[in-house]
């Protein structure tokens, strides 16, 4: 990593949210929070588009990337594919609950296989450039107590691994959505903080329903670190204080109209390279979120940057929105 502390505040990996465009603006409101891509599995890197599945702008350091796979053959191969690209870490998904992962026999369902994932991890970490790190749920399914928990770290921790990012809920493999299985299992923090307890030696990573710094700040007593999801996604501005509040770096306050403005160089080069105007501002929707006119602002970049040949002035159009209804407070 090239600053210390690195997984202090980590944003999470999310399926069809953080791509590369979601990461460089959030690298925009934070220059010190971990960033994670989405998953991507071995398989695809192996048979894909490397360029298109890895790629990634410099500027995004320090980011992650995260695989999902239970062959240590191929995670092995794959790691060595993303070795050329320069992440900052390898992590293993060994908690989404999705169909789909299930049917691959990866994710989530590998709690119940810690030798499995002793064997993937020493497979990632003999070829890795970086030590490679895992992210798993606290159970599933009956799989619901602290003996399972402890037991799972304490085998994968036989691969080398010394960090674990622990999502503080169960995963039931059947019957509930992946939504379903980030609000309906009970978060545990305790369990996780019992886990960093018993394992001094061990970097341990809180994870689940974590809504503001405050929360985190918190977390922090009884954890090496904390990873916020979706209120970093849907509420990004939350991350301008990040740098402050967590690594105790004073920058200059950046307002969300300096964040906005510090994105048109990004979103004029990633034009004129063929990329649609919506898989950029699609993630920026909650920039402005809670200030006056912030729906008008969101209804312009969600119906008119979808369209075809959408350019600069409708995202100009957006701020612009933004700006008069500033305007109109400061003259009120």
């Amino acid at each position: 990593m090239t600053k210390t502390e690195p997984h202090k505040f980590s944003i999470a990996p999310m399926m069809e949210w953080t791509d590369r465009h979601c990461r460089f603006f959030h690298r925009t409101i934070t220059e010190r929070a971990l960033l994670y891509t989405e998953m991507v599995t071995a398989d695809a890197i192996i048979h894909g588009d490397t360029e298109r599945l890895l790629g990634f702008s410099e500027a995004e350091h320090p980011v992650a990337l995260q695989l999902g796979g239970s062959d240590p053959e191929k995670l092995q191969q794959a790691t060595q594919i993303a070795n050329e690209f320069g992440y900052d870490e390898i992590n293993l998904n060994v908690g989404c609950p999705s169909d789909r992962v299930q049917n691959g026999s990866f994710g989530a369902c590998l709690m119940r296989e810690p030798e499995l994932v002793r064997e993937c991890m020493t497979a990632i970490g003999e070829v890795s450039e970086k030590p490679p790190t895992v992210k798993c749920r606290i159970g599933v399914d009956e799989m619901d107590d602290d003996e399972g928990l402890q037991n799972f770290v304490g085998i994968v921790k036989g691969s080398g691994v010394n960090t674990f990012i622990v999502h503080a809920r169960k995963a039931w493999l059947q019957g509930l959505s992946p939504k379903q299985n980030r609000e309906v299992p009970p978060l545990n923090y305790e369990r996780v903080y019992k886990l960093k307890a018993d394992h001094p030696e061990l970097t341990i990573i809180i994870n689940g329903g974590i809504e503001t710094l405050e929360q985190a700040s918190e977390h922090l007593a009884h954890t090496d670190g904390v990873m916020m999801g979706r209120a970093a996604y849907h509420t990004p501005y939350i991350l301008e204080r990040v740098d402050k509040r967590m690594f105790f770096e004073y920058n200059d306050k950046k307002s969300r109209f300096d964040i906005a403005e510090a994105m048109i160089p990004y979103i004029e080069r990633e034009l004129e390279k063929g990329t649609r105007l919506h898989q950029i501002t699609r993630h920026m929707l909650g920039l402005f979120h809670g200030e006056p006119n912030a729906r008008m602002y969101r209804r312009i970049l969600s119906t008119e940057a979808n369209k075809e040949g959408a350019g600069l002035e409708v995202y100009n159009a957006a701020l612009d929105c933004m700006r008069h209804s500033q305007d109109q407070e400061l003259a009120s």
